[in-house]
């Protein structure tokens, strides 16, 4: 199995920076997909952005310019970096990977982190 696990939400005041962390751990030989979700009460979860292995990155437009992902693919984190942050923001950030193959051979369509609250308000 694989485990996701979230650190760096927090309440932050609109303009403000935040930076999101998540580390998949467990036996992996690869991971293909990194990225990170968001769900706010009442909306459907939403991709905010995702990068590849290869170093290929999508992001919502919502976010474009503001929001910047990276990877260390060594250590299979991802990292979401969010400035110029807006009450629009305010979710729950979820850590997703997807494609993943363990050492045994086991391949993992996809996996969920528990999630973290980035809650932006003055």
């Amino acid at each position: 199995q694989v485990q996701l696990v979230e650190s760096g939400g927090g309440l932050v005041q609109p303009g403000g920076s935040l930076r999101l962390s998540c580390a998949a751990s467990g036996s992996i030989a690869s991971l293909d997909t990194m990225g990170w979700y968001r769900q706010s009460p009442g909306k459907q979860r939403e991709l905010v952005a995702a990068a590849t292995s290869g170093g290929s990155t999508t992001y919502a437009d919502s976010v474009k310019g503001r929001f910047t992902i990276s990877r260390d693919n060594a250590k299979n984190t991802v990292y979401l970096q969010m400035n110029s942050l807006k009450p629009e923001d305010t979710a729950v950030y979820y850590c997703n990977a997807e494609d993943v193959f363990l050492i045994s051979g086991t391949y993992i369509r996809g996996s969920w982190g528990q999630g973290t609250q980035v809650t932006v308000s003055s």
